[in-house]
């Protein structure tokens, strides 16, 4: 890591800052870019109903900080478990700032919350092709899951 490094969980008031990378990130999964004024409404309500929760990574820099990338987890229950679990659905770091350790940071970070909310687990998911990811993941214990197999329908 070259700059300090800071996270924190977002507010509502946050989503203006989250809301670029937000943008990116959706642009990175073939995504319409320069949505910010959606991307922007979308986090403030997640953030207000207390739907999700986002973490924002920022760094320092000479004038003060800079939004370098956020985690946003989205909580699951299982009734087989009788428990909460977190589901870490989006990370992104913005390119100018990877390979500094701020994904790693994010998701112990994430960790960490899920761990101390008593949750059962954390969970993600991430593509086949995202060889970076899935190393970093699995360099921080986490394991292909092969207890079950994933389906889904899209209506989009």
């Amino acid at each position: 890591m070259t700059a300090p490094l800071s996270i924190s969980r977002a507010t509502p008031d946050d989503a203006p800052l989250i809301a670029p990378l937000f943008a990116a990130y959706r642009e990175f999964y073939g995504k319409q870019h320069g949505d910010s004024v959606r991307c922007e409404l979308f986090l403030r309500d997640r953030l207000a109903r207390n739907e999700s929760v986002v973490f924002l990574a920022k760094v320092a820099t000479k004038t003060g900080t800079t939004p370098a990338g956020f985690a946003q987890l989205y909580p699951i229950f299982t009734s087989v478990g009788l428990a909460k679990t977190w589901h870490l659905n989006d990370l992104f770091v913005a390119p100018q700032h990877r390979r500094l350790g701020i994904a790693k940071a994010l998701t112990l970070h994430a960790i960490a919350f899920a761990r101390q909310d008593n949750a059962a687990r954390l969970t993600l998911e991430t593509q086949h092709t995202n060889t970076p990811a899935r190393a970093l993941y699995e360099k921080l214990g986490m394991t292909l899951g092969t207890e079950f197999v994933k389906y889904a329908i899209k209506f989009d």
